[in-house]
């Protein structure tokens, strides 16, 4: 659809993800505003190098935006799984790491980066995300927003957990436990007073992640709350291994990273804290 609409600036690039980015970078030395689309896998795994040497570190307004991340790709297996994508990209200096929620969420995404500083990776899942935003929201880059508001546990979300998260809450909240929600979109800078604010009006904090809770949104939430007074925190996602080939919704309740798993695993945490 773009390359019919705008074909002086479509370029496809092939099989060719590091060359890609790097070209990228090159157009964007030149003054143009570069956004490179591919799988998340092929994004972050193979062109890991190229992001940070390329596109992070000379802080070039170059866009890298990974689709199918997690394990969205299902029956494709390991190679085309990207669960380890946010925990490499975090730790890359002045690279911004943002994780769209649905269709709506991303349009606000996508409108924000024109203008926004330096590289960006941007998560994508596999573009049948179900709504979250009904419209396009107003969002400021490293600052998450908070769709529900309760005291006993917050849930901290990104991406596809979003919308299982709330989906959670108001299931608990038939059992009497109130629960906030917060889309913590942006990864990396990291919104730190959200996560304190949970910490501070909240019972415990359980944060929400298609990926290796090694490293990723879990990882860093941990990394400001070992700051701060207690707070009895658990983080959910995949454990750390690779996943098993099948199909995505099959997987997500194999992990119990749908609304329903969701469900049981906070319950069970806020039963181990009585």
């Amino acid at each position: 659809d773009f390359r019919a609409a705008h074909p002086e600036r479509f370029f496809n690039f092939g099989i060719a993800e590091k060359n890609m980015i790097t070209a990228a970078a090159g157009m964007a030395a030149c003054g143009m505003i570069s956004y490179v689309a591919t799988f998340a896998s092929f994004a972050s795994i193979l062109g890991a190098e190229q992001i940070r040497t390329d596109c992070a570190y000379p802080r070039m307004p170059v866009r890298i935006i990974g689709t199918h991340s997690g394990m969205s790709m299902g029956f494709y297996g390991s190679s085309h799984h990207a669960l380890e994508d946010l925990g490499m990209l975090r730790t890359v200096a002045d690279l911004t790491v943002c994780c769209a929620t649905d269709a709506n969420h991303l349009r606000a995404l996508l409108r924000a980066s024109v203008d926004h500083p330096g590289a960006m990776y941007l998560r994508l899942g596999r573009g049948r995300d179900p709504e979250v935003y009904p419209e396009v929201p107003e969002l400021e880059i490293g600052r998450a927003i908070r769709l529900r508001e309760g005291h006993d546990l917050t849930l901290i979300a990104t991406g596809s957990q979003v919308r299982a998260g709330l989906d959670a809450a108001a299931a608990l909240a038939t059992e009497g436990v109130s629960v906030r929600v917060v889309d913590m979109h942006t990864i990396s800078p990291l919104d730190r007073q959200e996560v304190a604010a949970a910490a501070r009006e909240t019972g415990a904090i359980l944060t929400l992640e298609e990926h290796n809770i090694t490293g990723g949104l879990g990882s860093a939430v941990a990394e400001v709350l070992v700051d701060l007074p207690r707070c009895p925190f658990l983080r959910h996602g995949v454990p750390d291994r690779f996943v098993e080939v099948g199909p995505p919704a099959a997987l997500y309740a194999a992990y119990r990273l749908d609304a329903a798993g969701v469900t049981e695993i906070a319950r069970d945490f806020l039963a181990g804290l009585r």
